[in-house]
């Protein structure tokens, strides 16, 4: 009879075997991809080549620990689709090349704020940290570039679309002095024109279970939030619109939402904790500060709107 000592000494030499394949296919991967440097995909007339996959790859090891985490053809399918999405918005910004600006010195205040969790404190420390993992620091430039020129683009078109209504928010405010917070990941699932919606969810919810629910994340999530493994931090109840708060309160620490309807595709949240605070309001400054939130909110969902919309019409190759 075997023992359960030998079960799991044998689990554990072959999960160590496993992880050591793991770590030779990377390393054999990342080396392969630095030597021959091949045209991968093809985004309209913009290339994506095997070293721009492996700079991405780097650069979201960085930014993101739920990604680092990730097995290797996770993260190669993330960054192939982090940069897909990032040529169609070049594409479509570079429309409006005229209208959109941005100086040296704010791409490099954003770039430092952007940073700053990695104790990035001027331009130099940023070139010195993506030169030493081999990642031309221009390479991340032209991405936190194209990525404000885009959100200059949803501000210009939908700004005025955005409808806040102030004496409802001062309501809410003023008859909850008790605010709910909600630590929240989610996953946005977007749908092309061909994919079962039951079938999608189905395999969404089944990753959740087996994997987690950032894993999932990180493969399904179309939201900007799949950097972080879908994390969103804590939110206020005050911001959220009523069929998403509703959901959420009828659900338990640590538990699933079902899909909620948004523009853009359906929501998944997770409901990681809740907190009770109780504010001592500035009224001003607490509806200057959701009137941004919702603002935001809603010009999020608008360029994911805009961004499925424009993607229809870029032809995608696998070279």
């Amino acid at each position: 009879m075997i023992s359960w000592k030998v079960i799991f000494g044998k689990k554990k030499l072959i999960n160590n075997i496993v992880i050591f394949i793991s770590v030779c296919f990377l390393i054999l991967f990342n080396k392969a991809l630095a030597e021959d440097n091949k045209i991968l995909l093809k985004v309209n007339n913009e290339i994506i080549t095997s070293i721009d996959i492996l700079n991405e790859i780097k650069y979201l090891s960085i930014i993101n620990d739920q990604f680092k985490k990730a097995e290797t053809k996770v993260q190669i399918n993330i960054a192939r689709n982090s940069l897909i999405k990032e040529k169609v918005k070049m594409i479509e910004l570079l429309k409006y090349k005229e209208d959109l600006k941005i100086d040296d010195n704010l791409l490099e205040n954003i770039i430092i704020k952007y940073f700053s969790g990695l104790n990035i404190k001027s331009i130099s420390d940023f070139d010195k940290l993506f030169k030493e993992i081999q990642v031309n620091p221009n390479f991340i430039k032209n991405k936190i570039t194209i990525e404000t020129l885009w959100n200059q683009l949803i501000y210009s078109k939908f700004y005025k679309s955005v409808k806040i209504n102030e004496d409802d928010i001062k309501k809410s405010i003023l008859t909850k002095k008790i605010i709910r917070e909600y630590l929240l990941s989610e996953i946005l699932i977007n749908f092309n024109n061909n994919e079962d919606y039951s079938s999608k969810i189905d395999l969404v919810k089944k990753t959740i279970k087996e994997k987690s629910f950032s894993e999932a994340a990180l493969i399904y999530s179309v939201s900007d939030s799949v950097a972080k493994g879908g994390k969103l931090g804590w939110i206020s109840e005050n911001i959220l619109n009523k069929n998403i708060r509703d959901e959420i309160n009828s659900i338990n620490i640590g538990e699933v939402s079902n899909p909620i309807v948004v523009p853009g595709g359906s929501l998944i949240l997770f409901k990681e904790d809740m907190r009770k605070i109780e504010k001592k309001i500035n009224l001003d400054n607490e509806i200057k500060t959701i009137i941004k939130k919702k603002t935001n909110e809603q010009l999020n969902k608008l360029s994911t709107i805009y961004f499925n919309k424009i993607k229809k019409n870029i032809l995608i190759n696998e070279i």
